[in-house]
């Protein structure tokens, strides 16, 4: 999870929908600015190109129970539809960390080791969110408590291990080659947070940052 700049205003439609019995928070302004701000890609398990795409609420509404929320441009985001299903889980209903506001970067170390997804605490503040977040976040390559969503978490986590890979074989390349420009292109837009697992594979040059000293710029 990776900080999002959201724009604005909010889509118009949102508006005129919310004073409908029956109004959409998904029309095409809606889901082209999301898909846009969120650089199609899922803000919870960082999957790109999404093939199933949702407009998930950050604090649920709870099918009218909430309905303040049901539209509230700040409480839409861009998921994929498997990690939409396991935050529908009460646990999860006082929220998770809102990445439109806050860093994820400077709250959560995201690793992966040994093939296991490693989450650490990096903040001292008093948040649950931050806890509610790094469960999820776990849960979302690790959850198989169905047939799909072994599938699902595993994609996941083989897409994650070869994101991984790409970047530590260009890192080795670079190690060879320090003052490469075209070794350095590559790493800047993997290191974006556009990118595919972009907090993993910035938090991992962040804790070797010594060893790569000319990629600090790429991770501020």
């Amino acid at each position: 999870m990776v900080k999002i700049e959201r724009s604005y205003p909010a889509p118009c439609s949102l508006a005129v929908e919310e004073q409908k019995k029956t109004g959409s928070y998904e029309k095409p302004d809606v889901v082209e600015r999301l898909k846009k701000d969120f650089h199609n890609k899922c803000y919870i398990c960082e999957l790109k190109n999404l093939q199933d795409p949702q407009v998930e609420h950050l604090f649920p509404h709870k099918n009218g129970r909430y309905p303040e929320r049901k539209f509230d441009w700040n409480n839409l985001f861009w998921a994929c539809g498997h990690c939409n299903g396991v935050k529908n889980q009460n646990k999860y209903d006082e929220g998770i960390l809102d990445c439109c506001r806050s860093d994820p970067e400077k709250e959560i170390s995201f690793g992966l080791k040994e093939g296991e997804i490693e989450l650490k605490r990096l903040s001292s503040r008093e948040d649950a969110a931050i806890d509610r977040t790094m469960s999820l976040i776990w849960e979302t390559f690790n959850l198989r408590n169905t047939g799909m969503r072994v599938y699902k978490s595993e994609m996941r986590m083989k897409e994650l291990q070869k994101e991984m890979n790409l970047l530590f074989d260009n890192l080795e390349s670079l190690k060879k080659d320090p003052d490469s420009g075209f070794l350095l292109r590559k790493l800047k837009v993997l290191l974006k947070r556009e990118s595919a697992f972009a907090a993993f594979k910035r938090c991992y040059v962040r804790e070797h940052i010594e060893e790569y000293p000319q990629l600090k710029e790429y991770i501020q």
